[in-house]
C-alpha cells in the first residue's frame, strides 16, 4: 500500500489543514509511543500546491544534525503561518495607494517571502527532501506544466536539481499576490513560473498519476491517499453583479473560481476512480464543509482571522477525529512495507 498525503493551496488558510495535521502526527506519536515521529515516517509519497507545497517541504525537509530524521514537526510548520504570515502579507506601497487593488504591480512584495523561505530551508535542496514528493508549478514562458519531483532528481543528479526555498516561492506565485518567480535550477537555466493552483489546487490526482507510474504501477487498490483542504469556498457571486463585470471585474473572482473549481474536479475524479475499483475506502478527503467565522480570502492575516483559522482547524481536526483515528489504523498497519521507489 502506498500511503500519500496530499495539501491543497489556499494561503492563510494553511492554517487549517496544518492543525488537521498537527492532530494527526499527535495521534501516530502515541499510536508508536514516541513523542519524536514524525509524519514524514508514515508516508511513502506527499503532494502539495501553494500553501499545500510549503507545508510538504516544511515536513520533509532533513535535520542536518540526525541524517534521515526531518528538522520540523507539524507544530513547527504551522509556526510559519503564525509567525510570519503578517510578513508574508504586508500591503506593498502600490496597494495601499490604491486601496489595496493593484492594477500596475503585484499586491504584495516577495521579499519578505523569500527570507522566509531562506531562513527555514537555507540550501536544502528538493533532492534532499526526505521523501518523495510532488509540488506543482506553470512555466508562463513555455506554457506548460511544471512539476517539482523530488526523485527525479535524486535519479537525474545536481543538473535539473533546485534549492528547496525557490521550489517554494515558485508553487505559491499567486498571480496578482505576487510577482512570477523566476527561479534557477542548480545548473543555472531560468523557469518563470506561477502557482500551481491554476490548474491543481488539489495535487490529489498528479499524485495518484505520479505514484500510478512509479514501479508495480500500482493502483487504486494499492493506494491510501489522504488529502486535505483549505476549506470549502462559502462566497458567491450574484448574477445581477456579475453580468456586467469586464475584465478588470472578473480578474479576482475568475482566479477565485477556478482554484476552487480545480479542487471539487480532482476530488470528484478522485472518489470516481476509487469507487470504480470498490477502494472507496483508499481515498479521504478532509476539510471544512464552510469556513465559520473565517475570511475567504487567502490573504487576510488579521489577528482575528489567523485565530479563526487556528480554531477552525482544531474543530475541523476533532470533527474528524474518528477519521484520523482510523487513517492512524491504516497507517500503523502498512508501517513496515517496502518504501517507495
Amino acid at each position: 500500500m502506498k500511503k500519500i498525503l496530499s495539501i491543497d493551496g489556499g494561503g492563510i488558510r494553511g492554517l487549517i489543514p496544518g492543525q488537521v495535521l498537527v492532530a494527526l502526527e499527535k495521534k501516530l506519536q502515541a499510536k508508536a509511543g514516541n513523542p519524536e515521529a514524525r509524519l514524514a515516517e508514515y508516508f511513502d509519497f506527499f503532494a502539495g500546491t501553494s500553501t499545500g507545497g510549503i507545508l510538504c517541504c516544511l515536513l520533509l525537509c532533513p535535520d542536518p544534525k540526525h541524517p534521515g530524521k526531518t528538522k520540523y514537526s507539524a507544530e513547527d510548520a504551522v509556526d510559519l503561518y503564525r509567525e510570519y504570515g503578517d510578513d508574508i502579507f504586508s500591503l506593498t506601497f502600490w496597494s495601499r495607494l490604491f486601496n489595496k487593488q493593484p492594477v500596475f504591480n503585484s499586491k504584495y512584495s516577495a521579499k519578505a517571502l523569500e527570507e522566509i523561505l531562506k531562513k527555514y530551508f537555507a540550501k536544502v535542496r528538493l533532492s534532499e527532501l526526505v521523501k518523495p514528493c510532488l509540488l506543482t508549478a506553470y512555466d508562463i514562458q513555455d506554457r506548460k506544466t511544471h512539476f517539482f519531483a523530488q526523485h527525479d532528481f535524486r535519479k537525474k543528479g545536481d543538473g535539473g536539481d533546485f534549492y528547496v526555498r525557490d521550489v517554494c516561492r515558485a508553487t505559491s506565485a499567486a498571480p496578482t499576490y505576487f510577482q512570477t518567480a523566476l527561479v534557477k535550477s542548480i545548473s543555472g537555466i531560468s523557469y518563470p513560473l506561477i502557482d500551481g493552483g491554476m490548474y491543481a489546487n488539489n495535487p490529489g490526482l498528479c499524485a495518484y498519476s505520479e505514484v500510478r507510474n512509479s514501479r508495480g504501477e500500482p493502483t487504486a487498490k494499492d493506494m491510501f491517499i489522504v488529502s486535505l483542504g483549505t476549506g470549502s469556498e462559502n462566497r458567491s457571486y450574484e448574477y445581477e453583479s456579475a453580468k456586467d463585470w469586464g475584465a478588470f471585474g472578473w480578474i479576482k473572482p475568475s482566479i477565485d473560481i477556478m482554484m476552487s473549481a480545480a479542487a471539487e474536479t480532482t476530488h470528484y475524479h478522485l472518489v470516481k476512480m476509487f469507487s470504480a475499483d470498490g477502494r472507496e475506502d483508499n481515498y479521504r478527503r478532509i476539510q471544512p464543509a464552510h469556513l465559520r467565522n473565517a475570511d475567504p480570502e487567502m490573504d487576510n492575516v488579521s489577528f482575528r482571522n489567523v485565530q479563526a483559522l487556528i480554531e477552525l482547524g482544531i474543530k475541523t481536526a476533532e470533527d474528524y477525529s474518528d477519521e484520523l483515528d482510523s487513517i492512524v489504523e491504516r497507517i500503523w498497519k502498512d508501517k513496515d512495507q517496502v518504501e517507495f521507489d
